[in-house]
């Protein structure tokens, strides 16, 4: 009774991809081409064949797991017989090219593309539809595609006779090689257009329109789909990804969904209290500043800040008063501000110097 595992020297657990390798490896050590004329070679090399056709079928090996013989899983397989071609191409496709004959062209998705777009703070809280331009490869009208002069068209390619493959004697087998005269195509062009030279495509600006959520942040991406590169052999077109980078604003510095605003302030509105104009998203409004306010004292505004992305509530706007100290003082302000110094009596000197004095009377104990 034939081991196929044995065959094949690998394990009972052997996974797909160990199978494969060891059948690469067997059949091309015993392949008829290398061993001319050796029927131990071909023998073996039936056998590995044969081997690989039943553990490489998950339903055929469950079988032969299950009843330990060939039985009912294919007994009495030949390597040339009809499923053998793809099994040879599954294996060795990288190596000969497709077995039998044409090569087969899938469908595949064009390439994705990117577009990095710059937006206002303004944009980014509110949302925005912008009308963007995209550089793509799209068929060219005048040859639709062919590549081919208007009025002409693809030749069969007199090498492969259309076939895209030629053929040649492997030893026991035929195998196909991709014809190097059409590259595959099995058509040559002879006359190509004269507007995308002869590629089928050309470079074009397409105009996309973009609508951008309320809430988007620096980085942030968004997808549309079948905005990409145009796909090949009827696949379908590739995906547009625009990166979001939103610009800096003159007032605001965003993080998260917080506002941070810095709010200049004089010393008299700082000590007496006032209510000053701060700007917003949603225009200017009142801020009431408490009498003895000091520089960098933060006041919290609910509900001004950034929109969650995707929906409500907005964060808030955090306010920072800065106290300006005026530089160029008129003699009459400095006078009033001398004899303020005068009844104040300079107590906040006073009261920092003691603490110094406490400081360093404790580093002495």
């Amino acid at each position: 009774m034939k081991d196929y595992y044995e065959t094949l020297g690998v394990p009972r657990d052997a996974s797909e991809a160990d199978l494969k390798k060891a059948f690469r490896q067997l059949a091309l050590k015993y392949h008829p081409d290398r061993n001319p004329d050796n029927k131990e070679s071909e023998e073996k090399f039936k056998e590995i064949n044969e081997a690989y056709s039943v553990l490489s079928d998950p339903n055929k090996r469950a079988n032969y797991d299950r009843f330990g013989s060939a039985e009912g899983v294919g007994a009495g397989y030949s390597p040339f017989g009809a499923g053998f071609g793809d099994i040879f191409e599954d294996v060795f496709g990288d190596f000969f090219g497709t077995f039998g004959g044409r090569r087969r062209e899938r469908p595949t998705k064009g390439d994705d593309l990117r577009y990095d777009l710059n937006i206002t703070l303004m944009d980014a809280a509110f949302g925005v539809e912008k009308i963007i331009e995209v550089p793509r490869w799209e068929n060219c009208t005048d040859c639709k595609g062919t590549g081919a002069a208007p009025g002409k068209g693809p030749v069969t390619c007199s090498n492969c006779k259309g076939a895209g493959q030629v053929r040649f004697q492997q030893g026991f087998f035929s195998v196909s090689k991709t014809c190097g005269k059409c590259h595959g195509e099995g058509k040559i062009i002879t006359d190509p257009c004269k507007t995308c030279k002869g590629i089928g495509k050309n470079k074009k600006h397409r105009q996309v329109s973009v609508k951008i959520p309320a809430g988007v942040d620096i980085g942030s991406r968004l997808r549309m789909s079948g905005e990409g590169e145009l796909g090949t052999y009827g696949g379908p077109p590739g995906d547009l990804y625009i990166f979001i980078n939103v610009e800096e604003h003159q007032f605001f510095q965003r993080e998260g969904m917080d506002l941070y605003c810095k709010v200049p302030i004089s010393f008299p509105q700082a000590a007496l209290g006032a209510e000053v104009e701060i700007p917003t998203l949603d225009g200017v409004t009142k801020l009431k500043i408490p009498a003895g306010t000091s520089s960098g004292k933060s006041f919290h505004i609910r509900g001004k800040g950034m929109p969650r992305l995707g929906g409500h509530p907005r964060g808030d706007q955090i306010v920072i008063v800065n106290v300006e100290v005026p530089k160029n003082l008129t003699p009459r302000q400095k006078e009033l501000l001398e004899e303020f110094a005068a009844i104040n009596g300079d107590e906040i000197a006073k009261g920092f110097k003691e603490k110094i004095k406490d400081f360093f009377a404790g580093a002495k104990t």
